[in-house]
């Protein structure tokens, strides 16, 4: 579990705080949404929990292990990927790039690793390839990968698709999906409508602030918070939203609106909505 406790933070060139008293958890297995406009701190919330900024009032821990004063405890713990690929390549070729930072194991585990990992992601074909060959979107799953590499318990994705085509997006939703059902738990910081629906809960964050938690199950009735905040709103959720004004009540499960659409043709035939 992580928690983040009483958390404030400022950067040395503001004069004000860009992170106000949070306070929240993450449960194990569980994907949580950071969602809220630029500037509201949802980046600088993964790098405090990851321990790439040092943080100087309040607490996060990470398996009731202090970051700030434990980190070599949990750096194994925790991986993060930017929302550039580009930025944070080091080698040209994959091979060489994933192994970098395995190179403390024995070279039989580095290879068995980094085959796993590029599995994980759907790259596995493209082992010795070089990065510059790749599409963004493939070079961000090769990111994943190298984090996978790693063996975390914990993920945090800051904005991963938001440079990357609409077929790039989707393969990365894939691969959170396949991650959540293998029990990893993941921190998705976005400002995309439909990364909302990957997660078990969205907090809404307004100037430094969570305003709103919403569980998955309440974003049909809670939706206008996130019109509130300036914070698109799935397309899918759109439709169940009018689709319950109509008395037609579904779940906001984790189904495209083209498995909606199968849903609803059964329902009609059947003529039964509950």
């Amino acid at each position: 579990m992580i928690k983040v406790e009483n958390v404030y933070f400022k950067y040395k060139s503001n004069k004000t705080n860009i992170l106000e008293g949070l306070n929240f958890s993450v449960n194990d297995g569980e994907i949580i949404a950071i969602v809220g406009e630029n500037g509201s701190g949802k980046s600088t919330i993964g790098r405090l929990i990851s321990g790439i900024l040092k943080l100087k009032s309040g607490s996060i821990k990470i398996d009731d292990i202090d970051v700030n004063k434990n980190y070599n405890l949990i750096k194994d713990k925790i991986g993060i990927v930017f929302q550039n690929p580009e930025n944070q390549i080091i080698f040209n070729n994959i091979y060489d790039e994933l192994s970098f930072s395995l190179k403390e194991l024995e070279k039989s585990e580095i290879n068995e690793r980094i085959d796993w990992a590029l599995k994980q992601v759907g790259m596995y074909e493209f082992k010795e390839h070089d990065l510059y060959t790749l599409s963004l979107g493939q070079k961000q799953r090769i990111m994943i990968a190298e984090v996978l590499s790693k063996k975390p318990k914990y993920i945090i994705l800051d904005e991963p698709t938001t440079m990357i085509d609409s077929q790039g997006k989707e393969e990365i939703y894939k691969i959170i999906r396949e991650l959540k059902k293998q029990k990893y738990t993941i921190i998705c910081i976005t400002n995309l409508a439909d990364e909302i629906l990957l997660a078990d809960k969205t907090l809404i964050l307004d100037n430094g602030k969570i305003m709103h938690e919403i569980a998955k199950e309440d974003l049909i009735n809670k939706a206008y918070l996130l019109d509130k905040f300036s914070i698109r709103q799935p397309t899918l959720l759109k439709i169940l939203t009018e689709l319950k004004k109509n008395g037609i009540d579904l779940n906001a499960k984790d189904f495209s609106i083209s498995e909606l659409i199968e849903i609803l043709k059964v329902k009609i035939k059947n003529d039964k909505f509950d």
